[in-house]
């Protein structure tokens, strides 16, 4: 009779921790999607910051998925104008880069519309590109430099002739990998 007893109360209690596991769990996983939920109420301008907070280095899963929902949901001009401010590229160079006309940028900050996501994505690769750049370089100065000069291991261009193109950027973002590594091509 002892032993039906302990039986069941071992049943029990493999039961109540199973329990516990799962509520565990989808505690976690509640926990986490409130979190979520909050970071995606945050103001973009507060989520993206053009200083060194938005960095390769620096992003985790967490924050890939925040920037895939930034992307999904496109950047407000204003954030975008607050990331052209403290990045040297002038609107016709943005334009190149976006392609978009000039005209099309002037509307859409007058009617302060948000960017597509394909340019909303764009937007963040350059940013993160050019975060890198100063990170690997020390300063943006030395980086603004680097950009500006015709470059043999990128095929004479100027590096900044490459971020029109997803590709470009990559390959742009490579090239600071191998520099930062102290691998010259």
């Amino acid at each position: 009779m002892t032993l039906g007893f302990s039986t069941n109360l071992s049943q029990s209690n493999r039961a109540l921790s199973v329990y516990k596991l799962f509520s565990d769990k989808w505690r976690y996983y509640i926990d986490n999607f409130r979190i979520f939920e909050s970071i995606k109420t945050i103001t973009m301008g507060q989520a993206l910051s053009i200083d060194s907070s938005l960095s390769y280095r620096l992003i985790d899963d967490k924050d890939v998925f925040m920037l895939i929902s930034t992307v999904r949901e496109g950047i407000k001009y204003t954030l975008f104008q607050s990331i052209a401010d403290k990045i040297p590229f002038s609107v016709s160079e943005w334009s190149n880069f976006l392609h978009l006309s000039e005209r099309t940028f002037q509307r859409y900050k007058k009617e302060k519309r948000t960017f597509d996501p394909l340019h909303s994505e764009k937007i963040l690769e350059i940013t993160l590109m050019y975060n890198k750049g100063s990170e690997v370089f020390g300063d943006k100065a030395n980086f603004n430099a680097w950009l500006e000069a015709k470059n043999v291991a990128l095929g004479g261009l100027k590096p900044k002739e490459l971020l029109d193109s997803t590709f470009g950027i990559g390959l742009l973002r490579d090239e600071l990998t191998r520099i930062e590594h102290g691998v010259l091509a």
